[in-house]
């Protein structure tokens, strides 16, 4: 019991601690089962197994029992777990560059930004920057993407397109709209 305490503790971070409530030897019991519901916990079970009436309490309460035979199988999981409790890292990755070529006005629409794709790609869901003088402008997300009139999910390098910005309408010709995307990677221990 020792070791594995010991172990467990072992992988506590600045961020992520890992909280032994109790430690104990023998079947893993009822009063196990209450402990770990009320402390919204889990029960690691070495080489033992819970009683019928703590597998029926466990059940019923949604407490979670794992059991393991071998020890670095334990570890593993447990680093699996602490793991996915850090924060994700965010990196951002430009995805395109687009060229405002042109402004129309439409009335009820407002301004749509005539625009020519000079790298990568433009889509309907990216995240965008707007650019004047390579100095940040505004921040948001496209509301309509158009090729010719039809509405369409992307547009590639090489090719026009009109953009409409959500809760933006001060786009000017000129003006570079920069696509990017945020991509999570998950963190371990």
């Amino acid at each position: 019991v020792e070791a594995i305490d010991s172990s467990i503790r072992k992988l506590s971070t600045k961020e992520v601690v890992a909280d032994v409530v109790f430690k104990g030897v023998g079947a893993i019991t009822e009063s196990d089962v209450s402990l770990a519901n009320s402390s919204k916990g889990f029960i690691l079970g070495f080489n033992v197994r819970a009683i019928p009436q703590a597998r029926d309490t466990a059940k019923r309460d949604g407490v979670d029992i794992r059991y393991y035979s071998i020890i670095y199988n334990l570890i593993d999981d447990m680093k699996k777990l602490m793991g996915g409790l850090l924060a994700p890292n965010l990196k951002e990755e430009i995805t395109g560059n687009v060229e405002v070529r042109e402004i129309f006005k439409i009335s009820k629409i407002g301004n749509v930004a005539g625009c020519y794709v000079k790298e990568g790609f433009i889509k309907r869901d990216s995240k965008i920057r707007l650019l004047r003088d390579n100095i940040v402008v505004h921040e948001g997300n496209i509301d309509s993407l158009k090729r010719f009139k039809d509405e369409v999910k992307d547009v590639q390098q090489g090719y026009e397109c009109g953009v409409t910005l959500q809760d933006y309408n001060d786009i000017q010709k000129g003006d570079i709209i920069e696509t990017y995307a945020i991509q999570k990677e998950a963190r371990q221990l």
